[in-house]
């Protein structure tokens, strides 16, 4: 089947109250790749969810994954609560069993729950729900919802403290190490921590909001990563260009290659490609370096070379095991790439689920790196050193003293 124009097939019916909705979705051809769902109406979109609900499935995963691309999360939820509170009394099997797993899709989407999801009136929508369930007598039903609403609740109130909290400030440190006394193996380990701990609060959701909408508000966590990856980067460079003798200036850029060799190590490619970003950058790479230094970075770059789709690093990552904290920028680019390449609707006017479906193979390794831990342990002495990188110069504070230490027009020689 290849659907109906919803041009069309102007229905007066509600979808959400049809056991059959395969007329409104869009199937492959035998001669097509891609999964056999194409795009459809929404609602039989929803539909087919609530019929595939095993974690095996993926069309069930992409749906959970990348609904928010075409409905939000509270139109959602009512639309499975109606379905659900059409079927539950009906004594047709069918309809019995579609209202069970239209339940089961709620609490799914329930689940999957984000911060920036949440509010007062879906949470009302949930609890009346909930309400619902107990004077009809399911109160296993009930109770399973009510785990996942408290679970919730917390964190809507979580949030609103959150948001009210002033930034504490860092503790004090009678005195802070330089780079060069600590060790290069310890200072990788201390920074993925740090960026583990960002990581491991981005929400997938506000990935592929960000590469629609670029909305700071609705992708706190991960905008919270990507300034920590900036912020590493300009303090990095600033490390370097603060040295006033250009043999502890080039001790440092030596000190973060070997800081980077063990990033790489331990697959921490985010503070990775920050530190390379730093020592690849204008005002550091203009400046005369040895020649083992610049033959070396050429070896680190091309882990990152853009010229082949960045073929070298993405095969690592496809080879590499959690823990790992992928590079984040090259996510939001593939996301923003689909998003901008592929039109939402099919040429009949339905949803086009395909984008969809490219979209969760990107986020795939997201969801998979996020399960991993690493063992390390804090130290309190290479932490206070970070100062939270907020220590750095602004950009014309860096080219004026790259300028002054090399003034513009002076022939670049590699040092032997």
């Amino acid at each position: 089947k290849n659907g109906l124009s919803l041009a069309e097939n102007q229905q007066p019916i509600n979808l959400m109250e049809e056991l059959d909705v395969s007329n409104y979705l869009v199937f492959k051809k035998d001669n097509e790749d891609g999964p056999d769902v194409k795009g459809g109406h929404p609602d039989a979109l929803i539909i087919h969810a609530t019929r595939v609900q095993k974690n095996s499935d993926a069309y069930g995963e992409a749906f959970i994954t990348t609904f928010r691309t075409f409905i939000s999360p509270l139109e959602l939820i009512q639309k499975l609560s109606h379905r659900y509170t059409v079927y539950h009394c009906q004594l047709n099997d069918a309809k019995q069993k579609a209202a069970k797993e239209s339940f089961s899709l709620l609490v799914r989407v329930v689940n999957d729950l984000t911060a920036p999801d949440l509010t007062e009136r879906l949470l009302v929508i949930l609890m009346n729900f909930k309400y619902q369930l107990v004077s009809a007598g399911h109160l296993n039903m009930a109770k399973l919802l009510r785990v996942k609403l408290i679970e919730k609740v917390l964190i809507f109130k979580q949030k609103a403290t959150l948001t009210m909290q002033t930034p504490s400030s860092h503790a004090v440190t009678t005195s802070l190490p330089s780079l060069l006394d600590l060790k290069s193996a310890e200072i990788a380990e201390q920074m993925t921590l740090l960026d583990a701990e960002l990581f491991q609060k981005i929400e997938i959701p506000e990935v592929l909001i960000w590469a629609q909408e670029q909305c700071e508000e609705r992708s706190p966590n991960l905008t919270r990563f990507t300034e920590h990856f900036n912020k590493m980067s300009y303090w990095a460079r600033t490390q370097i260009l603060s040295q006033t003798d250009s043999k502890d200036r080039e001790k440092h850029v030596i000190k973060f290659i070997k800081i980077m060799k063990h990033l790489r190590k331990i697959n921490n490619y985010n503070s990775y490609l920050a530190l390379l970003s730093a020592l690849d950058s204008a005002p550091i790479r203009r400046l005369e370096w040895h020649k083992t230094i610049t033959e070396g970075l050429k070896e680190y770059c091309a882990l990152i070379d853009s010229s082949s789709s960045f073929r070298a690093y993405r095969q690592a990552l496809a080879d590499t095991n959690p823990p790992c904290i992928p590079y984040i920028g090259l996510v939001l680019q593939d996301l923003t790439f689909v998003h901008i390449g592929n039109p939402d609707l099919l040429p009949e006017g339905s949803t086009n689920f395909s984008k969809r479906w490219q979209q969760y193979h990107i986020v795939v390794n997201m969801k998979r790196f996020k399960k991993g831990c690493y063992p390390f342990k804090k130290n309190e002495k290479i932490i206070g050193f970070f100062e939270n990188f907020e220590t750095y110069l602004d950009e014309d504070a860096m080219w004026q003293i790259s300028e002054d230490i090399k003034p513009r027009g002076t022939r670049k020689n590699n040092v032997n």
